[in-house]
């Protein structure tokens, strides 16, 4: 239910909803041309997204009480098939995969939920959250009309939803889900499969609505949504945007707030002026649904990631960042571009907006419900000039790429490009607790033959023998070599040479390691060719093909393979050599992965040497083992693994993920927020590694005898790996003051007095920190940016002495931007603004 439009039968429903109140009839949501439809009330709704197995229960409270402070009414979540049912019929609800309690958490701050089903949830996920046991289901094809598929999907669908029901959690029964999505982002899908894309969404939708949840039900991405389903916008940009029917609101289900990271790729950054912009320039289009994809992003744990070689971290650029630390200025511009439009909501949800023309890149939209209900959005185009506009018969200045927020059509109460929140600036910091008494274990490459392996005539496909237990599959075959090969004597070497469907391979030759080679996100066919030395007699070949997250998005990418392809040896007096069709043996996993050594019980079970200068003999695929203390405190801790090559860590048992140290190839430059926003731009982190840092979660941790076991595949220096804790490093305000005619209009709404005149800023530090250092502080007009801040032509001197009497040994402090709070006015007439640089040290 939930899909009745505005017909005048509903609408006398909900007058009545209005005048008697929901104890008196069951309330259920609803949706009309305007908005999504709560107790009878229309609504703006800013969402973001919280994935609940990138992070810990113990983060969640934290995490939606930070987002519901942001100034949000909604957290958005997929639901992830393969963590829920690792194998047919085997549910799994337990820690991180605790879907309920994460709802519930949610409720408890007094949230609402948009619950995405899916299943498929791309989301950068191994497989795009599909079971690998899927794939096994006799004639099925995913995400099509194929009863297979459909009967395994309506099957984990109703599991859901009636895990929902029973905890009363949908909104018609009390609960915060007020919306559910079916599939995801299938337009693309739809249009390549025809017929059979049209058969299997409306089904889908048909399916989705019979499980009478009492909330609407959306298709994001999908501009055929069959009714009564919602269809939605993702991407950067959606103020072009319209619904497929006329009845149906106008939302917008992943804005953007950044983008994802993989291994060997520069880091994305989205600027928070732009995105702010993105908002503004949907809601003044009638938008009133928004949802940040991610609000906090999270950690890929274990082998979650997919793509393939999406990095453990999945930060996204979030308003809230990887560690659950708020990224100013980002959270706090868009808190207050949220405070700004909730203070337009009447007059949105109200009415359609009259647009007028203020010059060639310039634009007003005005909303006006009558008795006084009037709001108003001043757009400038122009990527590099401002606008000086009339409206209203007043004067207005714009900022280029960005829109002035009017919500009486008088007064100015944000500009998405303005910024006034404050610029965190963090750093890892070691911390006391050392990682000690390093040991060692090796693995076997010259003996792989063991009960697990098994031999086959060619080449087989890696996925097929793994079932994705393990991201490594050892392929290994022999080469003779007759004694009379003129390469025994010319000291010439052979080339060996494998196609490989990747995503990572490293060659042993009779035990020894040979090199390696890549693939890559966008390229995973890959080619190693080297050089190798092979000896007179029989010879060992051994490939280890590494998976670095199986695919997640694409047209039937269960059927993509994964693994060795062709193999062959050239240089031999014969020529070239196929070794492709000959008899091959394959062993899954690595030994240390057999005998569990990352789980505290079974450490033990094979002998560690101690890792007397390995710094020095690094050899690759090797175990390293080491303890450590929790240190105090409760500050986000993160491992170093700057020293290392590539592989996987675990704490105490718990998977971290997989960590690679490949540096960042890309184009880092300067960074405008004005102009369009695609992924390419505003890029960092060139020249050194993607990820050099992983979150290790407090709650894993005990008070003493932490374990930490990882695998190394390349060789690399685990006495130099570290513990360090993410702390506050300086907190920076960059405000500009009210121009007096604002501070003079006259104003009758409290809220939108206040956010007129409060020209206060604040400084925060982390919890547990104080500000030790004054480093910057000017009223006037001073130059640069945080870090980087210089005195100009105009600067009040008693800036410092003011801004320290303040602020010294206190954790936050308010600041005026004003000529009376430094005693005077610098320089009359021209607009100032405060700059000030503090240090945060943690409070002894």
């Amino acid at each position: 239910m939930g899909t009745k439009y505005l017909s005048s039968s509903f609408t006398l429903m909900v007058l009545i909803l209005l005048v008697m109140g929901c104890e008196m009839i069951k309330c259920s949501v609803s949706y009309d041309n305007k908005a999504v439809i709560i107790n009878g009330n229309r609504r703006i709704l800013l969402s973001g997204s919280i994935h609940y197995p990138r992070s810990t229960p113990q983060m969640w409270e934290d995490l939606t009480l930070k987002a519901k402070n942001g100034g949000l009414d909604v957290i958005d979540t997929y639901v992830f098939w393969n963590v829920h049912e690792p194998s047919p019929g085997n549910y799994n609800f337990e820690g991180r995969y605790d879907l309920v309690r994460f709802i519930k958490t949610v409720q408890k701050q007094g949230l609402y939920v948009h619950l995405r089903i899916g299943p498929y949830v791309c989301a950068e996920w191994n497989f795009g959250g599909f079971p690998v046991w899927l794939k096994y289901v006799p004639g099925i094809s995913f995400r099509t009309d194929n009863e297979p598929y459909k009967a395994a999907m309506e099957k984990f669908t109703q599991k859901i939803v009636g895990m929902m029901k029973s905890e009363k959690l949908f909104e018609s029964q009390g609960g915060p889900i007020i919306l559910s999505q079916i599939e995801n982002e299938y337009g693309k899908q739809r249009s390549a499969l025809g017929a059979a894309g049209d058969a299997y969404m409306n089904w889908a939708a048909k399916m989705a609505v019979g499980l009478d949840t009492g909330v609407p039900w959306i298709m994001c991405k999908d501009d055929n949504a069959p009714d009564p389903i919602i269809n939605t916008c993702n991407g950067f940009y959606c103020d072009k945007f319209y619904p497929n029917k006329p009845y149906k609101p106008t939302m917008w289900t992943e804005a953007w707030s950044g983008w994802f990271n993989e291994f060997g790729g520069t880091i994305h950054e989205r600027p928070v002026q732009d995105l702010a912009f993105a908002v503004a320039r949907f809601v003044r289009t009638g938008g009133s649904f928004i949802n940040y994809y991610m609000y906090h992003g999270g950690t890929n744990f274990g082998r979650t990631a997919g793509g393939p070689f999406i990095t453990t971290s999945y930060d996204y650029d979030a308003p809230i960042d990887e560690y659950g630390l708020i990224r100013e200025p980002k959270y706090g511009h868009l808190k207050e571009l949220h405070k700004a439009i909730k203070l337009c909501e009447h007059a949105l949800v109200s009415s359609e907006p009259t647009v007028v023309s203020l010059g060639i890149s310039q634009q007003a939209h005005v909303f006006s419900a009558g008795e006084g209900s009037c709001a108003a959005f001043l757009s400038n185009f122009d990527t590099k000039s401002a606008a000086k506009i009339m409206f209203n018969n007043r004067h207005y200045k714009l900022p280029p790429w960005s829109i002035s927020i009017l919500p009486d059509c008088r007064n100015v109460v944000f500009n998405t490009a303005k910024v006034g929140a404050q610029t965190s600036r963090y750093q890892m910091l070691e911390t006391s607790s050392q990682l000690h008494s390093w040991d060692t274990y090796s693995e076997d490459t010259t003996a792989l033959e063991d009960s697990s392996t098994f031999t086959a005539p060619g080449l087989v496909e890696q996925l097929n023998v793994t079932r994705d237990s393990s991201d490594y599959l050892w392929y290994t075959t022999s080469v003779d070599i007759a004694s009379s090969e003129q390469f025994l004597r010319n000291g010439q070497k052979p080339t060996l040479s494998v196609e490989s469907r990747g995503h990572a391979l490293h060659v042993f030759i009779n035990g020894n390691f040979a090199g390696s080679a890549y693939g890559t996100r966008t390229n995973t066919r890959f080619t190693f060719s080297s050089a190798v030395k092979l000896k007179a007699g029989r010879n060992s070949i051994s490939l280890l093909s590494i998976a670095m997250g199986l695919p997640n998005t694409g047209l039937h990418f269960e059927d993509w393979s994964v693994g060795v392809g062709r193999v062959k040896l050239n240089g031999l007096d014969q020529g070239q050599r196929d070794l492709t069709r000959q008899t091959w043996s394959y062993k899954v996993g690595l030994s240390g992965e057999k005998l569990n050594l990352v789980s505290p019980s079974q450490v033990s079970s094979v002998e560690w040497t101690a890792m007397a200068a390995i710094a020095q003999n690094q050899q690759p695929l090797r175990w390293y083992k080491a303890y450590f203390e929790a240190p105090n405190g409760d500050e986000p801790l993160a491992l170093d693994m700057g020293s290392m090559g590539k592989g996987q860590v675990w704490i105490n048992g718990q998977s971290i993920g997989r960590y690679w140290t490949a540096v960042a190839n890309g184009s880092c430059g300067v960074c405008h927020y004005t102009g369009p926003y695609r992924s390419p731009k505003c890029q960092a982190g060139c020249g050194r590694p993607t990820q050099r840092w992983y979150h290790v979660p407090r709650s894993w941790l005990q008070p003493r005898q932490n374990l930490v076991v990882l695998v190394e595949e390349l060789g690399g220096d685990p006495s130099r790996i570290s513990l360090v804790k993410r702390t506050t490093r300086s907190v920076c305000v960059d405000a500009v003051e009210r121009h007096p005619m604002v501070a003079n209009y006259q104003v009758e709404s409290t809220s939108t007095k206040r956010m007129l005149h409060q020209a206060k800023v604040h400084l925060r530090c982390a919890r547990g920190q104080s500000i030790s250092t004054i480093k910057f502080a000017s009223y006037g007009t001073p130059t640069g940016t945080c870090a980087s801040f210089r005195v100009g032509s105009c600067h009040a001197v008693t800036s410092q002495a003011i801004i320290e009497k303040m602020c010294l040994g206190k954790e936050s402090c308010k600041l005026s931007v004003s000529n009376s709070y430094f005693g005077s006015d610098p320089c009359p007439n021209v607009l100032k603004k405060l700059s000030v640089e503090a240090i945060c040290s943690n409070t002894a």
